[in-house]
């Protein structure tokens, strides 16, 4: 495996995730669509660490760190998305003019 086809993976998925960021209205698939753009960022981020460094745990520390902080992230976007949806019926972005009310 070389550092390219790592780094053509991760463009794939930020590829993706950009689209399914631009292209869905769903607040669920805009979620799933920034998840994916942020599993390619660490998936470059990560192969670009692996060629340079030769393999320092201190890296590996720092992608299972990364790995944490998106997951929790997403949770609380779920959850906001989860509480929008319970107070206003509301599952497009369309549909949400304002967060006031």
């Amino acid at each position: 495996m070389t550092l390219s086809s790592v780094l053509l993976v991760a463009g794939a998925l930020i590829g993706i995730g950009v689209y399914g960021v631009l292209s869905q209205q769903s607040f669920v698939m805009l979620m799933m669509g920034l998840e994916l753009m942020i599993n390619g960022v660490l998936l470059a981020a990560i192969g670009a660490w692996a060629f340079a460094a030769g393999g320092d745990p201190k890296g590996q520390l720092l992608a299972v760190v990364a790995l944490a902080v998106m997951a929790i992230e997403m949770a609380i976007g779920f959850a906001l998305v989860v509480a929008v949806y319970r107070k206003r019926r509301i599952d497009v972005t369309e549909d949400l003019a304002t967060l006031r009310h």
